[in-house]
């Protein structure tokens, strides 16, 4: 059965999106390499890889249901920072952000009765709790851990200790 052209569409364009995930949580890992952060660093740097691994998820759907996606011009970002806690405001607004694409993809692909789309796309619905769940995190232990040296170092160090899971296969 041929993919709908519009569930297709939004795809397409989701995995554009998830790339330019990548690129903005590049530049917050650069703010914090800068300021020698580098367990936050190391946390932006994971986000990345996770963003691009769901673009190639994304695409991979596509392929494996005989559509072959365009790959379009990934939008620079442009911003820049006053403070350690501002990445974090900008990750949650943007995590949040994402979460409003990933469930437009999934109302298309409801109005299209795709059912084999839906699964998919529930794995990005629950990993964007999650995402926000952790950005909300990060922003509540800045506010109150970050203004002190200790309190910055000892999430710094925190950060440092996560690792990359890479993502092998969406679960559908």
């Amino acid at each position: 059965m041929a993919m709908n052209e519009n569930v297709a569409k939004v795809l397409e364009e989701q995995i554009n999106k998830e790339f330019y995930s990548a690129y903005l949580y590049l530049t917050f890992a650069d703010y914090y390499e800068d300021r020698g952060l580098k367990g936050f660093a190391n946390w932006y740097e994971i986000q990345v890889k996770e963003e691009v691994d769901h673009a190639m998820a994304m695409r991979r759907y596509l392929l494996d249901n005989d559509y072959k996606p365009t790959m379009f011009a990934i939008e620079q970002p442009s911003m820049h920072f006053e403070n350690d806690l501002d990445p974090l405001v900008a990750g949650l607004a943007h995590e949040e952000y994402v979460t409003s694409l990933i469930h437009h993809c999934y109302e298309v692909a409801h109005e299209a009765h795709d059912i084999r789309a839906l699964r998919m796309l529930d794995f990005f619905v629950k990993e964007q709790g999650e995402e926000e769940a952790n950005a909300r995190d990060m922003v509540t232990k800045m506010k109150l851990f970050g203004s002190d040296p200790k309190g910055l170092y000892d999430l710094d160090r925190e950060y440092q200790a996560r690792v990359y899971t890479q993502m092998t296969a969406l679960p559908l």
